[in-house]
């Protein structure tokens, strides 16, 4: 690399000396003992364990302050036997009662909109990864894997049991985890694990171990320690078939519909307790949700997340290298074009300190799109280092069956290597990461270069980015929304908390400022922004701000994508906009969040918008939700004045934490796009489902084009 960057300096000075953390957590330790007693999962905690195990208790307040003890009392109790773990929690209604708070049944619920218990678990002490599993005081189920020490993706899936009772005085959840559901380290007798609970009608976050108010309930670095001073059960042979079968009509443009029937499945087999084999043959992916329109004003490809269920199990492996505009993989990549075949994917924990993942993936060809058949091949390991850092490498490959004219064989592959570093107490963090691209041609072959070192206490937090990504860079399984560029972001803000007895937390002002350069150094965007953030202590917030850009467009650009016409490449467009957004308390049957923003656009235009989230439920069985949008915009010919709504309105209706049914519509006007999405979901046994799907859409630009699909499917998780 011929350029040097400060942040590297600081960074490596960060680095290089070990932060000694003030953490008494690891002081909250809870022993679990074995039990021979049959338990049943009813929420009654009638069984004689439940009297003699140790209790943890006493939780400790996170929102709206984390300086003593929480005035809402809770209890926490653990055991385990051979095929389960257990875990009973009592939440006590002892200083403010009421009815409590959901949003429905649905399961993976929205965490602070629902009265809910959530217990972190981190079996293989790492302080980095983990599982969480969750309830709602009415029984709807949240799970998710745990990676950066903090995050939890929640589109993972797994098979346990839980049931709630409640009275006024209190509600109770009992639930039974298999080891077989989880991955661990058999010969780990300390695990990391915290409880938390939000209740919002005291408008109060608590944990078990002292977690501060500036990070999640569930962050690992906070953990207290679960003692199993009983040899934890080995799992042996842990295999698990989920065959599917699916029959779907289809019809577009008019046409006759067309009737297909599939059958294939996914094949789960643990080569070690922690390493976990996952094979899928002809998967089919009809009940995954269907992404959310959006107004896109912006020259760039938006992002959208990946809810397939065979890329999600530790994706963070493959999916989180990178940032999240330079990600060298991207699943979503695979299998849109063309169906997938089958793959097989390796991933977990090889001990302590390495991880692994692989996966393998092929497509088919489409000789009538002009779609080859392709092979798409990653790997990744990582390694931790220090208390919570690590050092992960990847290679990623797509490569075409076909050769080219010249014989060629066409391939795109990246190789890459990152530095993740985390403080113990979670304040600091940090990356360098180094990515290089190839293809057939060596003249077609790039790098990146990128790093960034942040800051987060209670009061302050400020971060410090820059990316390089050269003009040859290319990632075909990736996401890189632009080449050629040199990038510095920075970002600060501070909070004053309040110590009078009024509605306001805490209050507080962010600014950043982005720098965009091409590798000579010539400015290409600028964006600087200023907000102040009004924080109350019923949950709800204010901000204020102003946003100023400069922008040099790299290539002709349509700013309202309505094919009226281009801006030319090379011109330059500046102007500043401000913006006010509230976001209401959830406690509210009715809840909303709402935007409005005033100021300047492309070539000398005005931007007017409104952006709004509204939603009501009747609890629990029916929740209602709204996206409203609105943008006027004003452009010299021949745009002239635009504008255009976007809408969506869902309604979720949970006769039972076991039967879904959700019916989404949304319209797009900027695009000229409506659809339909109903899906009726019956969970008939843990992880086995019925699916009956119908789709409906219009789409007018770039040309006119309808349809419609209905999917019955029915898959059964079957553990051998």
């Amino acid at each position: 690399m011929r350029y040097s960057y400060p942040i590297l300096i600081i960074f490596y000075c960060l680095i290089t000396k070990k932060i000694n953390a003030q953490i008494n957590a690891q002081n909250y330790r809870l022993q679990i003992k074995k039990t021979s007693e049959n338990i049943i999962i009813d929420g009654v905690l009638n069984e004689i364990i439940w009297k003699n195990v140790n209790v943890a208790r006493d939780f400790f307040m996170i929102t709206p302050v984390d300086i003593g003890k929480s005035t809402q009392f809770s209890e926490a109790r653990m055991t385990f036997d051979k095929e389960f773990i257990y875990i009973a929690i009592i939440f006590y209604n002892n200083s403010v009662k009421g009815k409590y708070i959901v949003e429905s049944l649905k399961r993976d619920f929205s965490f602070g909109k629902n009265d809910n218990f959530i217990v972190a678990i981190d079996p293989f002490n790492n302080q980095s990864t983990g599982f969480a599993f969750g309830l709602n005081a009415y029984g709807a189920q949240w799970d998710g894997t745990m990676y950066n020490g903090r995050n939890v993706d929640l589109n993972w899936d797994t098979k346990w049991y839980s049931e709630v009772k409640f009275d006024e005085e209190k509600w109770i959840c009992e639930i039974a985890i298999p080891f077989k559901s989880i991955r661990y380290n058999e010969n780990i007798n300390e695990w990391g694990i915290n409880f938390s609970r939000l209740d919002l009608k005291a408008s109060e976050k608590s944990s078990w171990a002292p977690v501060p108010r500036q990070f999640p309930s569930v962050s690992l670095a906070y953990a207290g320690r679960l003692i199993w001073n009983d040899p934890l059960p080995k799992q042996g042979s842990n295999i698990s078939i989920i065959p599917y079968t699916s029959n779907v009509v289809n019809q577009q443009n008019s046409g006759n519909p067309k009737n297909s029937f599939k059958i294939g499945g996914d094949l789960k087999y643990n080569l070690t307790s922690a390493l976990n084999l996952d094979v899928t043959v002809n998967p089919d992916f009809s009940q995954a949700e269907i992404d959310q329109q959006v107004t896109n004003l912006d020259r760039f490809e938006l992002f959208y997340p990946e809810k397939r269920q065979f890329f999600l199990e530790n994706a963070d492996l493959f999916s989180n290298f990178g940032y999240e505009k330079v990600r060298p993989f991207f699943s979503r990549r695979i299998g849109l074009e063309a169906p997938i075949v089958g793959g097989i994917r390796l991933s977990g924990n090889i001990d302590e300190k390495w991880r692994l993942g692989l996966m393998d993936i092929q497509t088919q060809s489409d000789e009538k799109q002009g779609i080859d058949a392709n092979n798409f091949g990653v790997l990744t390991l990582q390694r931790k280092v220090l208390d919570r850092s690590n050092v992960s490498a990847i290679f990623v490959n797509k490569q075409s069956l076909k050769s080219s004219e010249n014989n060629t064989t066409i391939f795109n592959r990246n190789v890459g290597i990152e530095y993740n570093y985390f403080s113990a107490d979670n304040i600091w963090n940090g990356k360098i990461l180094y990515l290089q691209s190839f293809r057939q041609k060596k003249e077609n072959q790039g790098g990146v270069f990128a790093s960034h070192i942040g800051y987060q206490s209670t009061r302050w937090n400020w971060r410090i980015q820059q990316e390089y990504i050269s003009k040859d860079y290319s990632a075909d399984v990736g996401f890189i929304q632009r080449n050629n560029y040199f990038k510095i972001e920075t970002t600060g803000g501070h909070l004053v908390y309040t110590k009078k007895d009024i509605p306001l937390l805490s209050h507080g002002l962010n600014i950043g400022r982005i720098y965009y350069f091409d590798t000579k150094f010539d400015k290409k965007d600028q964006v600087d922004k200023f907000t102040y953030i009004f924080n109350f202590k019923n949950r709800s917030k204010l901000s204020i701000g102003i946003i100023k850009q400069y922008i040099e467009l790299l290539s002709d650009f349509d700013p309202l994508r309505t094919n009226i016409a281009k801006i030319k490449k090379g011109t330059q467009h500046q102007w500043a906009s401000w913006n006010i957004s509230y976001n209401a308390k959830p406690q509210n049957r009715f809840t909303y969040s709402i935007e409005a923003l005033t100021g300047g656009f492309y070539n000398n235009g005005k931007r007017s918008a409104f952006l709004g989230k509204f939603g009501y439920r009747f609890q629990p069985i029916l929740e209602l939700s709204s996206v409203i949008n609105f943008n006027d915009i004003e452009l010299p010919d021949p745009w002239g004045s635009n504008s255009f709504w976007l809408l969506g309105l869902k309604a979720n209706l949970t006769l039972t934490n076991k039967i879904f049914f959700s019916n989404l519509f949304q319209y797009n006007e900027q695009l000229g796009i409506w659809n339909f999405n109903s899906k009726f979901q019956w969970r008939y046994k843990p992880a086995s489902d019925i699916f009956l799907v119908f789709n409906s859409n219009e789409v007018k630009i770039p040309n006119l084009s309808s349809g419609w699909n209905i999917t019955f499917k029915i898959n059964y998780w079957l553990n051998l």
